[in-house]
Formats: structure tokens, C-alpha cells, sequence
């Protein structure tokens, strides 16, 4: 039964490897918004991602980068190392789409917690790339027993990706 399953994970993954669709590779700038802008007075990052065309429309992949928060007010800069299943749906006959990516963010400074990752976005659609307008969303929960705390960094990032196909 293992070596079924194996066999049709391998089968899969070759299939997906022939369906490549391409590289995204940009870079943002955003304003840390909840817990972020107690500490946070600007945001940038990078961003890249590995797309496959699912159906008409409709792209599925991988997507990673780097979130910096520079510090304001003697607070020291931190950043975050997103890992997410990243999903985009462009509208026919309209040169806009959404997407949602979802994972974990890793957190680069000790001391702060990573946690679940989410980004919807908004943008417009060109031929050599993309515009984008999102909500970065970084929350965590730490349950110490009997002292439960939470926190959510956040930020409003526009962003552009160039295509590498």
C-alpha cells in the first residue's frame, strides 16, 4: 500500500512538473496596521511564488519572501518569512483579479512568534506582471496554562510582481 502511494504521489508531482505555468518575483510597500503599528512606522518586503494554470482562470501555487517592519519609537526591526498555498482567480474579459495566500509565517527575530499567515489581495493584471493591493495578516496565539495572549501583524502592502516564464 505504501509503495501505491508512493507511486501515485511521484506520478502526480511529474505531472504537475509538466503543467508549470512560472516564476512571479516582486517586491511591496505597506503600512503596519493592529499590534504592527504600535512598533512598526513602515513595511517592505519581497515576494515570489511558482503558479500552475488549474482551470480557466484560475491559478494555483507556492508563495514565499521577506516582510521587514522597520521599528519606530526604540523598538528594533523584525521581519517574517511567509510559506503559503497561494490561489488567484482572474475575472474573464477584465484585466483584474483576487487572490488569497495561506500559511505560516516564520519570524526572523528572536523573541517574536511566527504564526498563521493570510493575504487577500486585489489587483490588475499586465502582460509582463501584476499590480496588487493587499492585507498582510500575521497571527499568533501563545497559551501559557492559565494566560492565554494573542497578537496580529498586519499590514496594507501595494505591491508588484513581474513574471519570469
Amino acid at each position: 500500500m505504501k509503495k501505491l502511494l508512493l507511486l501515485g504521489a511521484f506520478a502526480f508531482l511529474g505531472g504537475a512538473a509538466q503543467a508549470q505555468e512560472g516564476f512571479k518575483l516582486g517586491a511591496h510597500l505597506g503600512i503596519p496596521v493592529a499590534d504592527a503599528s504600535d512598533v512598526s512606522s513602515f513595511t517592505l518586503g519581497l515576494d515570489a511564488s511558482y503558479m500552475w494554470n488549474i482551470a480557466k482562470g484560475f491559478d494555483l501555487g507556492v508563495a514565499t519572501g521577506y516582510s521587514h517592519f522597520i521599528g519606530k519609537n526604540n523598538f528594533d526591526d523584525f521581519g517574517f518569512i511567509p510559506v503559503a498555498v497561494s490561489g488567484k482567480y482572474k475575472f474573464s474579459g477584465a484585466p483584474v483579479f483576487v487572490g488569497l495566500d495561506l500559511g505560516y509565517a516564520i519570524s526572523v527575530k528572536d523573541g517574536i512568534d511566527g504564526g498563521f499567515y493570510a493575504q487577500p489581495k486585489f489587483g490588475y493584471q499586465m502582460a509582463k506582471g501584476e499590480l496588487y493591493l493587499g492585507y498582510q495578516n500575521i497571527s499568533n496565539r501563545r497559551d501559557f496554562g492559565w494566560y492565554r495572549t494573542s497578537s496580529t501583524v498586519g499590514a496594507i502592502n501595494i505591491g508588484y510582481n513581474f513574471y519570469l516564464r
